[in-house]
């Protein structure tokens, strides 16, 4: 079993992109794709709109549920299109990730190899994994992204901004030297070279268990 996680600094880096593209792209490892929403007040943290991601009984914090369709128009609906063999739907409160760990732990424990869009999963799992999304173009940077820059394994870079100096208040760079760092486009988030590093990755991992 694999874990990957794609995470970003802010909304509409392209996250859904990245996870859509190596299910497409890593056909082999037949993922199961889950996606991990936080809300609060009606606000969604994916988009930062008003959403309809509440969980509709106000006694849980949280809901799982899988998707079905192909075609329904929902990120989750286009891990499915890319060949993903499931997709979940995470939705919590802000802050409570926690209490459906129990749940989510259930499902990552089956068998399989799983790609997970989220930072904040990083406080309670060490996938095999990390790779975050940065542009120096989008100055909002989020607390979850801030704590763990530090565990990402490789940078996926907005080439479009990477001569630009960052649009960001209170973050070192320097937890991200040494790191690799693979540039992504807008219709063009997954490159080949992206895709063997992640392949070549979780073969080394797979090959010391």
């Amino acid at each position: 079993m694999s874990i990957v996680v794609v995470g970003g600094h802010s909304r509409s880096v392209g996250k859904t992109s990245v996870v859509a593209g190596l299910i497409q792209r890593l056909p082999e490892m037949e993922w199961t794709a889950i996606k991990i929403t936080q809300y609060g007040h009606g606000i969604c943290s994916s988009h930062g709109e008003p959403c309809e991601c509440a969980v509709d009984d106000e006694e849980h914090t949280w809901a799982i549920t899988e998707e079905r369709s192909h075609s329904s128009g929902t990120d989750t609906a286009r891990f499915l299109a890319a060949g993903a063999t499931r997709s979940l739907w995470v939705r919590t409160r802000q802050g409570r990730l926690a209490e459906a760990l129990p749940r989510l732990r259930t499902e990552i424990e089956k068998d399989g190899n799983f790609i997970i869009e989220s930072n904040s999963i990083m406080g309670f799992l060490r996938p095999d994994l990390y790779l975050t999304v940065l542009d120096f173009g989008t100055a909002d940077f989020k607390d979850s992204a801030r704590l763990f820059l530090d565990r990402a394994d490789a940078i996926l870079m907005h080439s479009e901004s990477v001569n630009l100096p960052p649009n960001w208040s209170g973050v070192s760079l320097k937890l991200t030297e040494h790191k690799p760092v693979f540039g992504l486009r807008h219709g063009d988030y997954v490159t080949n070279e992206l895709v063997e590093y992640v392949r070549n990755r979780l073969s080394l991992d797979r090959a010391r268990v």
